[in-house]
């Protein structure tokens, strides 16, 4: 019999700490696993589920404008910012309630603390006081919103999570960041009818993605309403009567009923205890790990955001159970981080896998970029002026594809089978002898035979 009170202890309840939690438990481990907020992690308390319930309520406004040009006649239309709320907040219960039945079900105990580690072996459960001892921990607490302490007036702002419990939708907001959380937050309360600004400190938005769908997606918002402001950042933010006064460094005075803040995410460790534990960080509070997702503390694992690695719940999952078949299994097996899919939930929406066209051209001596532009089907009839953006990177030497970027309609959805169709190592060829579903946006990326223009040692041909 083992002298410690469990074979795992997990703190975190977001999606890669119950998922190492439940598949343990499963395989007959003793397992606790301790959450101080809710079960479901950030992922589905206070973003990507969430998130996209608000998008939906968002798109609505234009699909009652579309179907005219379909010959429907829509009558006059409202929205409950309550309504939507509460409904969201049903939603997100239920998918909370599914977390924590699974993981009763595997036999796991679920504690409703914070918990903060000892030593390498023992964890404090706050609420109590009491302290339990486990063979291997997992640490797997996520992030949180970057509050930006040094903007005068930080304390007047809201962040991502904030915005999801809003007593009522304001009239106007200006978010800061030019990432995808700061992107579809924008576009989501445009789509609510809030007057929207957005105000970032790069060039140009979502600085990783490709540069086509990046300007492309500035471009349709800008044409929505959404007003864009690059190369500028927030200087000050004060409280009137009338509202909040903003200052900024190129743009004067802006005036909004809320500002948010939306400049990143820092490591949730804080407070864990992991100096005591001997468990490393790097200059970001981020732990480091192994390639197989262990801290420089041989039993103590890190798991998700924590990391800083790859911030995308499912890449989280992906390293529960890598570690599950490192720890249990006898399998060592590192996480695969490489081609994963991403979408932004914007509108037009981006759905990306694999190398940019500016990252390829570092890597590869010669590309050929294949794109088209075009106005998909169904905005000819309602009257849309957005297009939609297809490529494909192709290595010219191998000829396979080592990047496909959409910005338009369903782009995440395509995204996600592209990311199959990457990870088998597909060639243009593939894509070419690849017979198209007629008609359909999605045909485009099997019937671009020719590029449309090439790259060779970083310059355009």
């Amino acid at each position: 019999m083992s002298s410690y009170d469990y074979d795992l202890f997990v703190i975190g309840g977001g999606s890669g700490g119950v998922r190492a939690a439940r598949v343990a438990a499963s395989l007959g481990k003793r397992v606790a696993i301790a959450e101080e907020y809710r079960y479901g992690g950030t992922c589905v308390i206070r973003g990507c589920v969430p998130k996209k319930l608000f998008v939906y309520a968002s798109q609505f406004h234009e699909h009652f404008e579309d179907a005219a040009g379909f010959g429907w006649t829509v009558g006059r239309s409202s929205f409950d910012w309550k309504k939507l709320v509460a409904a969201k907040d049903a939603e997100i219960a239920r998918l909370e309630g599914l977390y924590k039945k699974g993981l009763a079900g595997a036999n796991a105990e679920i504690l409703e603390t914070r918990a903060e580690l000892v030593d390498a072996h023992t964890v404090r459960l706050v609420k109590t006081g009491q302290t339990v001892t486990a063979k291997t921990i997992v640490i797997a607490t996520g992030g949180r919103p970057n509050p930006h302490v040094a903007l005068p007036g930080h304390e007047l702002c809201i962040s991502s999570n904030d915005a999801f419990h809003l007593e009522e939708l304001p009239k106007s907001i200006v978010i800061a960041g030019g990432g995808y959380i700061a992107v579809e937050f924008a576009n989501i309360f445009h789509g609510l009818g809030v007057a929207t600004t957005l105000i970032y400190r790069g060039a140009e938005i979502l600085s990783r993605f490709d540069e086509d769908l990046r300007r492309g997606l500035h471009e349709a918002m800008v044409a929505k309403g959404i007003r864009i402001l690059c190369h500028d950042t927030l200087q000050q933010v004060s409280k009137t009567d009338d509202g909040l006064v903003l200052e900024t460094l190129n743009s004067g005075t802006l005036q909004a009923d809320v500002v948010m803040l939306a400049l990143g995410r820092d490591p949730n460790t804080e407070g864990l205890g992991l100096e005591a534990a001997g468990v490393a960080i790097d200059e970001r509070g981020a732990i480091i790990v192994d390639d197989y997702s262990r801290t420089n503390v041989e039993n103590i694992y890190a798991l998700g955001d924590v990391t800083n690695r790859v911030q995308l719940t499912p890449v989280a999952i992906h390293e529960a159970m890598c570690f599950i078949e490192t720890e249990y299994k006898n399998n060592p097996t590192r996480p695969d981080h490489d081609l994963i899919p991403t979408a932004v939930f914007s509108q037009p929406e981006i759905g990306t896998v694999g190398l940019s066209e500016e990252e390829a051209g570092k890597r590869y001596g010669e590309l050929e970029v294949y794109r088209a532009q075009f106005r998909p089907l169904k905005a000819t009839l309602s009257g849309r002026s957005e297009r939609m953006i297809m490529k494909l990177i192709v290595d010219a030497a191998s000829r396979k594809v080592v990047g496909a970027h959409i910005l338009g309609h369903d782009a995440g959805e395509m995204a996600q089978l592209l990311g199959v169709t990457l990870k088998a190592g597909c060639t243009k060829d593939d894509f070419d002898r690849t017979m198209a579903l007629h008609p359909t946006a999605a045909e485009e990326l099997v019937t671009m035979y020719a590029p449309s223009y090439r790259i060779r040692d970083g310059q355009r041909l």
